[in-house]
């Protein structure tokens, strides 16, 4: 309740920390409409990055979920700091972003239209990245 109160404040340091804080109750219904609305933030783009970051660190299906579902509805700008996100996320391990690309692919075939576009995109994203490390 806290943490939705402060993602409607005027400020955006402070709705970039719900988003992060939010991120963590992801798996919670009353949680995906106000990380959808801060990932899409109208004001800053700051709150866009560190919720989606937040969101895809958790490194699980609703994570990822949700920052398709506002993938797929972003604007161009929103998108591109959505996808600077994603390399923020799984840049180091290939095996994170392996595990990301089969999870995406799974979310493709969601009877949810928003979620299975946004995943085909979330999927391309993550396959253009090249990691720093990778298994032996």
């Amino acid at each position: 309740m806290a943490l939705g109160e402060l993602g409607r404040s005027s400020d955006f340091g402070d709705r970039a920390d719900a988003g992060r804080g939010l991120a963590g109750f992801a798996e919670m219904e009353e949680a995906v409409g106000p990380l959808l609305e801060l990932v899409l933030d109208r004001e800053d783009t700051f709150v866009t990055r560190v919720t989606a970051e937040a969101l895809l660190r958790r490194q699980d299906r609703v994570g990822l979920m949700v920052v398709a579902s506002a993938l797929a509805v972003a604007s161009p700008n929103r998108g591109d700091w959505i996808h600077t996100a994603i390399l923020d996320a799984f840049a180091i391990y290939a095996s994170d972003r392996d595990d990301a690309m089969r999870l995406c692919e799974e979310l493709t075939r969601d009877p949810d239209e928003r979620v299975a576009l946004g995943a085909r995109e979330l999927h391309e994203s993550l396959s253009g990245i090249n990691c720093v490390l990778h298994p032996e």
